[in-house]
């Protein structure tokens, strides 16, 4: 069977693909007696495929030409498989201690075959509303932003190099502009997509889009988020786009990546970690009332940030004098303007993050695409009561994010709004 032209994979075209395709048939030491597949794809976009055999694994990510939580009615490029896969290898160059490793890329097929993460690596999100601590997340998802974000910015490489990336990536120009209608434009106005806890919630929702600082703060983030090429950043960094164990922390699913604000990606994996703190009142009972887990949610958020900011400043540190052309040594090898320039940068970085991060909590909650944090809280008028306070506290930090100083005084934000 010849796939000269796209089509979508079934278990039994899925078959015939891999006999077809010696990076993947070998890994399963092409032994097809005993293949077992299951498909596994519970996202919003693609069709995902386990293939388990005695002799090895893989898994097969197609993209398929529409939003296939929606249907054929919201038509879906599917050239974001080539970006995912450019950025797997990309990212899983600069740090493949946290990203799985890509055996073969089909762009005809929009097909990616992996690395399987086998059990028990099972995704954060799960993690979290199963109230399982996770000792090494921030020191791994630190580690990974600060290498990703550091060696693909200009402060390790030249405009050349840069501008060149930068241009590779405007072609996934479909799942940014999802981005920017789901994130920054759908929530703040009235949309057959948005949805909540409704009616506990629809005085709330009223409120966000009444609010004329809010919706002036989120034009800002738009535009940086437009504008402002400043890495390769994953684009849809959730809990729900990282797989773990307690010893393991696997970045999955950057098919949003493009060059865009480090801070989106920052405050995607904290925004959804304060969803998290906020979503464990509806899952506490009488043999756990989740009290020490929230304080260790609370712990992981104040960590990330502060093991990132020790990890990229490191990286700074390390190669000031090298390629980069954002501060050019000749120019900033002073030790003390040195200093000055990394704080001002850190600092506004930091309000980016709070800012993205927001705004990633208010779309979550008011916007198309919820959370199972919140909604696998049976009771709506329950979950109605979490959702609130993480609504209310978005909005504030959205709004007065450059008051915030450090990841402390955030921390103590979310534990005065409960």
């Amino acid at each position: 069977m010849a796939f000269t032209e796209f089509r979508p994979l079934d278990e039994k075209c899925l078959v015939e693909y891999i006999k077809a395709t010696p990076a993947l048939s070998d890994k399963i030491g092409n032994n097809f007696d005993d293949l077992k597949i299951k498909e596994v794809g519970d996202g919003n976009l693609n069709f995902v495929y386990i293939v388990v055999s005695p002799a090895g694994s893989f898994v097969i990510k197609q993209a398929i030409p529409y939003v296939r939580c929606i249907g054929e009615s919201w038509p879906m490029t599917k050239e974001r498989a080539y970006f995912e896969a450019l950025t797997l290898r990309e990212h899983g160059r600069l740090s493949p201690e946290n990203v799985p490793e890509v055996y073969h890329f089909d762009r005809i097929m929009s097909v990616i075959g992996m690395r399987y993460l086998e059990p028990p690596h099972i995704i954060l999100r799960k993690g979290l509303v199963a109230g399982i601590e996770y000792p090494l997340l921030a020191e791994h998802i630190s580690d990974y932003m600060a290498k990703t974000l550091y060696h693909t910015s200009l402060l390790y490489r030249t405009t050349t190099e840069h501008k060149h990336n930068v241009a590779e990536f405007c072609g996934n120009v479909e799942l940014c502009r999802l981005t920017e209608q789901v994130v920054f434009s759908d929530p703040y106005k009235v949309s057959e997509y948005n949805r909540w806890t409704s009616p506990y919630l629809d005085r709330d929702a009223e409120a966000v889009r009444e609010d004329n600082i809010l919706k002036l703060e989120v034009a800002e983030l738009k535009s940086k988020f437009c504008e402002r090429a400043q890495a390769l950043v994953h684009g849809d960094l959730h809990t729900g786009s990282i797989m773990v164990t307690r010893e393991s922390t696997q970045v999955i699913d950057p098919e949003f990546a493009f060059y865009g604000p480090m801070g989106f990606d920052i405050g995607a994996f904290i925004g959804n970690l304060i969803l998290a703190f906020y979503a464990q009142d509806g899952h506490a009972d009488q043999g756990n009332d989740r009290k020490t887990y929230k304080e260790w949610i609370l712990r992981t958020i104040k960590e990330t940030w502060s093991l990132f900011y020790k990890k990229f400043t490191a990286l700074w540190d390390e190669h000031k004098d090298g390629s980069g052309e954002a501060y050019l040594p000749g120019i900033y090898n002073n030790p003390e303007l040195h200093q000055l320039v990394q704080r001002k940068y850190m600092q506004d970085l930091f309000h980016d993050t709070l800012g993205f991060g927001a705004a990633k909590m208010i779309r979550r909650i008011v916007g198309v695409a919820h959370v199972e944090d919140f909604e696998s809280i049976p009771d709506a008028s329950k979950r109605a009561q979490c959702e609130r306070p993480a609504l209310d506290l978005a909005k504030m930090l959205l709004k007065e994010r450059r008051k915030f100083q450090s990841i402390d005084e955030v921390v103590s934000a979310i534990q005065q709004l409960q």
